[in-house]
């Protein structure tokens, strides 16, 4: 079992790490042309992006979840289904973005308080990067089904050809044709699309095979197709609060100065680190709880469960060593700023505690989207998003920017507290949207 969830997790891990590789190479090109104008415009048209595409990250979720189960029940032709029902949506919305791309722009410009040569350079980068919407989203439904289909290498691999492009394309636009921004926007949305164009000769080589499974018929039926948009949007809400909560944080952040806004961004790169870590245990309880509940294998499923969170429990207290004894090397790393380093190290035992409070929520989050119990998961993120804002109110007047951590900090716990309260309804006591 051990060997099952390492052939997952390590390449998900890999993919993991690659994926802020994106944003942090188009800002290095644009740290090179002469303008902290630059640097700011396309880390502001990156995030606009990022909150784009982060509420559609259900495609990737469901596709994923639904795949296993039917490679677990050996239902190719419902695997099929699956990867053609979620290009459908994933492309639909891509170019739903693309009409709408107008409206859009204007709503995130004028969410912009910057001055106005940058508020032209980001319209510049959303005009130029908002045609690969569709190639971007297809790209997440491929991502879905390969993991779904136990397959992490092929994902890892795309993501690394994705950053080569970009470096590659951005270069020869910046340097080579004297493009700047323009240089930057075109080289990631030619990659982008790209990319998507590779996901579909990999699916062929991989995958064409399945193409006799194909029925038109089954496509469309009633049952599995509401089953679909109903886990759909029960991550799609989950997901929403999940960005709304990080959003919000870094919004009071930048209420409380400049400095602590600096802090807390530090401090956030030590949960993105974990969660980067994470998140690849997390993907492989995707494909395995996925196929276990398809194959309607309980033992199984229960036994990969136990060693998944020993391996999870392994990770956080390798973090919490690490964010104990060597925080000052983290933040030398992330800055040499020493004013903000002292800021910093006032909070820093708030990231001792995100693995601590972490690592079940990522766990459950990944094994609940393999079983398709999508409303528990929605549920989960309910309750804890409410958690966080009453602590919030409460405690921030009192504490300042540790009530703020707090609240942070118990939104994780309720997360994986709750889950595992319900997981064994879940998983094992009630019967699951699986539509194989």
């Amino acid at each position: 079992m051990d060997k099952k969830i390492f052939r997952l997790a390590v390449p998900n891990i890999i993919t993991n790490i690659t994926v802020p590789l994106l944003g942090m190479i188009d800002i290095a090109i644009a740290g090179h042309l002469g303008s902290a104008v630059y640097i700011g415009a396309i880390a502001l048209g990156a995030n606009i992006f990022n909150m784009i595409y982060w509420n559609f990250g259900f495609i990737r979720m469901s596709s994923s979840g639904f795949a296993a189960q039917a490679y677990g029940a050996r239902n190719f032709t419902e695997a099929m289904n699956v990867l053609i029902r979620s290009l459908m949506v994933g492309v639909g919305i891509g170019l739903l973005i693309v009409l709408l791309q107008f409206p859009i722009e204007k709503f995130a410009l004028s969410l912009i308080k910057s001055g106005a040569e940058s508020k032209n350079a980001v319209e510049t980068y959303f005009r130029i990067c908002v045609w690969s919407a569709p190639a971007v989203l297809g790209t997440y439904a491929f991502k879905g089904f390969f993991i779904g289909m136990q397959n992490a290498k092929t994902p890892m691999i795309i993501a690394i050809i994705n950053n080569l492009l970009n470096i590659v394309l951005s270069l020869l636009f910046v340097f080579g044709f004297g493009m700047k921004v323009k240089g930057i926007a075109l080289g990631t949305m030619l990659s982008q699309v790209i990319t998507f164009v590779i996901c579909i000769l990999m699916w062929n080589r991989f995958y064409g095979r399945l193409k006799k499974y194909i029925v038109k018929a089954t496509i469309f039926d009633a049952v599995a197709v509401r089953s679909f948009f109903k886990v759909n949007g029960d991550v799609f809400v989950r997901t929403f609060l999940l960005t709304l909560v990080t959003t919000f944080f870094t919004f009071v952040s930048s209420g409380m100065g400049d400095m602590i806004l600096a802090a807390n961004a530090l401090l956030m790169q030590f949960f993105m680190l974990f969660s980067y870590f994470m998140d690849g245990f997390a993907y492989a309880g995707e494909a395995l709880t996925g196929r276990y509940v398809g194959a309607n294998n309980k033992a199984l499923l229960a036994r990969m469960l136990k060693r998944l969170f020993f391996w999870g429990f392994v990770v956080s207290a390798a973090s919490v060593v690490i964010y104990l004894f060597f925080p000052n090397q983290i933040l030398q790393i992330l800055t040499n700023d020493n004013a903000v380093i002292e800021t910093t190290k006032s909070f820093l035992f708030w990231t001792v505690l995100i693995p601590i409070t972490g690592f079940a929520a990522f766990l459950w989050d990944g094994i609940f989207i393999g079983a398709t119990a999508s409303k528990e998961m929605r549920n989960a993120m309910v309750f804890s998003a409410v958690v966080f804002f009453i602590c919030y109110y409460i405690a921030t007047p009192i504490m300042g920017n540790n009530g703020l951590w707090l609240a942070f900090i118990l939104y994780l716990s309720v997360r994986g507290i709750t889950q595992t309260i319900w997981a064994k309804k879940a998983l094992f006591q009630k019967k699951v949207s699986r539509i194989t």
